[in-house]
This record gives structure tokens, C-alpha cells and sequence, in this order.
């Protein structure tokens, strides 16, 4: 495991560099003039040299990598810059907003990892039966269907149509605190929605990945043996397909972070997806940097974790990469 960490590591490096230089390269090729967006509307009526000061004090006149340079000991020192479309500091927005990301994309995760599991693993001990093929026709179905449409049709039919939950929000607009009753309420509609959009894939995959297991020798010799079926089919054949399963929670987590962006904007909910779309119609560099270099490095940990719990699962399996 200790070679597998530096071997993660010396790869999440190089990674992250090329994504922070991308970044800088894309942000240089912008035509948005950063002082004019940080002074807004007055900047129609600030005279050239107060915007050329702006910039002065910016540094942004400088060549690209005496910018990227700065950025970097400032990156190493805690400073993530300031955002121009918030007029505050990147670690504010994102301190202030990471924590409800966190908790989308967290709650989605279990219900579709449990979801998955049981209704993959009833589809694959009942394998061509009607319930296997309902399964898999509303599986393929729904991967055709993008995210923010179930978003919306979420909305239209159990928001506005039956008044079942908000239509958007953390909380209600008379409420004066965040309790947890009034946060569940307004998540149960994005998180569905997201964990509908992801589970496809994690559903398809433990169904084949059982249906096979079914048919291995030590799933057929517990039948033999006269094992009730609940037992050969969770206590055996689900617990092989299992080691499998950890390697595709890790390659579906940057859709995951993905979906998420698109499911806080149409929900309006106060997390890093809604900021980052604000910031890309800003043009707010520094914050879109911050974000994305994050994101990348959740990301990469993710994928160091899956392989660290595939290993420590099953040692006979050595991870290599």
C-alpha cells in the first residue's frame, strides 16, 4: 500500500500542474479585462487610469508565468485569491459552500451504492424474469435522459404539479435558521434526482457482475448443500461481485461531481456547482481555478482510496498504476 501511495502520489502531481497550467493558459486567453469586471457597473464611468491601476495592483499586466508564479507561493501559503464575481475571498466561497456539495453528493452516493446493490442483486437471481427486464428497459432509459431534464421534470411533476417538496433552495423563504427537518425536505428532490441520473451504471454493473457469481462453483456448491436462497445470493454471490464494485464508485466520481453542478443550478442550491456555472458566466478566473484544482484533487484521492480498499478487501490483488 505504501507503493501504491507514492506511486498515486507522483502521478497526482504532474496532474494537477498541467490542470493549474491549462487553467492559467485559458484565463490568459479570455478577452474579459479583470479590472473592469471587479469595478461592475462602475467601471463605464472609471476613467483609464484608475482601470490601468486596478490592474497594476493585479499584477494581471504581467507575463503569464510571473503570474502563475505568484499564484503558486500564494497557493502554497493559503491564499487562493480573490474572487471578482463575489468581491471576497476564493477560500470564503468555497468554505462557505463546499460543506452542502459535500453533503449532495455524500447523501447520493449511499442511496445509489444501496439502492444499486439490492435491486441489482433481486434483477440478477430473477435473470429474464419480468422484473429483470423492467429493470434494465428503465436503466437504459434513464442513461439516455440528461440530468438537468430530470431536474426539471422533477420539478414540474412533484413541485409544482403535486406540491409534494420545494421547488428549490436549502430552506423555506420564511424560515430563519437551517434545521435539518427543513434541509432533508428540500434535498429529498435533488438528491433523487442525482442518484436516478447515476444509477444506471452501478445498477447494470452489480446485476451482470451477480448473475455471473450465481453461476461459480462455490455459489452452486452452497446451493448443493441445501442453503436457503437469501443466503447463496448475499452471503455468496453478492460478496464476490462486490470487489468490483469499489473500482467503479472511483471511476464514476468526477460524473458524480459532474451531475452535481448541474443539479445545484437548477435547485438553487448554495454549493460549489451553482458558484462554479456564476463564475464561468463571470469569467471569474481565480475562483474557477481554485474549484477546478480542487475538484481535480478530490478526484484523485478518490481513485487512491478505491485502490486502497480493493486491496485491503482482497490481498491476493495487487493494484497496480
Amino acid at each position: 500500500m505504501i507503493r501504491l501511495i507514492r506511486r498515486r502520489l507522483a502521478v497526482a502531481v504532474p496532474v494537477l500542474f498541467a490542470t493549474s497550467v491549462g487553467m492559467f493558459v485559458l484565463g490568459a486567453a479570455s478577452p474579459n479585462d479583470p479590472a473592469a469586471q471587479y469595478a461592475g457597473a462602475a467601471a463605464f464611468t472609471a476613467s483609464p487610469e484608475n482601470l490601468a491601476q486596478i490592474r497594476a495592483n493585479w499584477g494581471v499586466d504581467d507575463p503569464l508565468p510571473v503570474q502563475y508564479l505568484r499564484w503558486l507561493g500564494n497557493l502554497a501559503q493559503g491564499d487562493l485569491g480573490w474572487s471578482t464575481s463575489r468581491h471576497q475571498a476564493v477560500a470564503e466561497v468555497i468554505g462557505a459552500r463546499a460543506g452542502w456539495t459535500l453533503l449532495l453528493i455524500g447523501v447520493t452516493l449511499l442511496v445509489v451504492l444501496a439502492g444499486s446493490l439490492l435491486v441489482g442483486t433481486i434483477a440478477a437471481y430473477r435473470r429474464g424474469g419480468l422484473f429483470d427486464r423492467g429493470v434494465r428497459a428503465a436503466a437504459y432509459a434513464v442513461e439516455s435522459m440528461p440530468v438537468f431534464w430530470l431536474a426539471l421534470a422533477a420539478i414540474a411533476v412533484f413541485a409544482l404539479g403535486l406540491g409534494w417538496f420545494p421547488a428549490g433552495g436549502l430552506t423555506d423563504v420564511r424560515a430563519t435558521g437551517t434545521g435539518v427537518g427543513d434541509v432533508a425536505h428540500h434535498l429529498v428532490l435533488p438528491v433523487a434526482v442525482l442518484a436516478i441520473s447515476q444509477a444506471p451504471w452501478f445498477l447494470l454493473f452489480v446485476r451482470d457482475s451477480v448473475a455471473d457469481s450465481l453461476r461459480d462453483d462455490h455459489v452452486l456448491a452452497a446451493r448443493a448443500r441445501g442453503l436457503p436462497g437469501r443466503t447463496v445470493l448475499f452471503g455468496h454471490a453478492l460478496r464476490t461481485a462486490l470487489l468490483p464494485y469499489l473500482t467503479l464508485i472511483g471511476t464514476h466520481l468526477p460524473e458524480l461531481v459532474g451531475g452535481s453542478v448541474l443539479v445545484e443550478t437548477v435547485f438553487s442550491l448554495p454549493g460549489l456547482g451553482a458558484v462554479s456555472v456564476q463564475a464561468a458566466l463571470g469569467s471569474d478566473f481565480p475562483l474557477l481555478a481554485a474549484i477546478t484544482l480542487i475538484t481535480t484533487a478530490v478526484v484523485l484521492a478518490a481513485n487512491l482510496v478505491t485502490d486502497l480498499a480493493y486491496s485491503a478487501a482482497d490481498p491476493r490483488v495487487r493494484v497496480d498504476g
